[in-house]
Formats: C-alpha cells, sequence, structure tokens
C-alpha cells in the first residue's frame, strides 16, 4: 500500500515525519503493534473494528520480517 491510498490524518503524519516535523521511530513494527493492539483491548469501540486490529497486529506477529 502507498501512502496515497491512506486516509488523510495518515498522509499529514507522513508529511510530518518526512519533513522532520515529528520523530521518526525505527521500529515502526513495533509501534503499528502497540498502536493495533490498544485498539483492539478498547471495548468501547465496534467490535468490527477491533477485529480488524487484532487481524492486522497477529499478522505483523507473524510476518518474517522483523524491527532491527
Amino acid at each position: 500500500m502507498k501512502v496515497y491510498g491512506c486516509c488523510d490524518l495518515i498522509r499529514q503524519r507522513y508529511a510530518e515525519i518526512g519533513s522532520g516535523e515529528q520523530g521518526y521511530i525505527p521500529n515502526a513494527i513495533a509501534c503499528a503493534v502497540q498502536a493495533l493492539n490498544a485498539i483492539a483491548s478498547d471495548e468501547s469501540l465496534p467490535k468490527e473494528k477491533r477485529e480488524q486490529a487484532a487481524f492486522a497486529a497477529a499478522n505483523l506477529l507473524i510476518s518474517d520480517h522483523e524491527d532491527a
């Protein structure tokens, strides 16, 4: 997926990180899994969104790519 296929908020953060306005996190997979875990465990959110986050996090965790 390319950044242009993402929502406005993601594109805005991407531009901020690219310009140096926001900090870059080298361990991006761990950062993503933590964010997805927060969504998946938030029982105030709709179950469908929690399931999507859980599925995405599980796929990242099982992938053969590891943060350096």
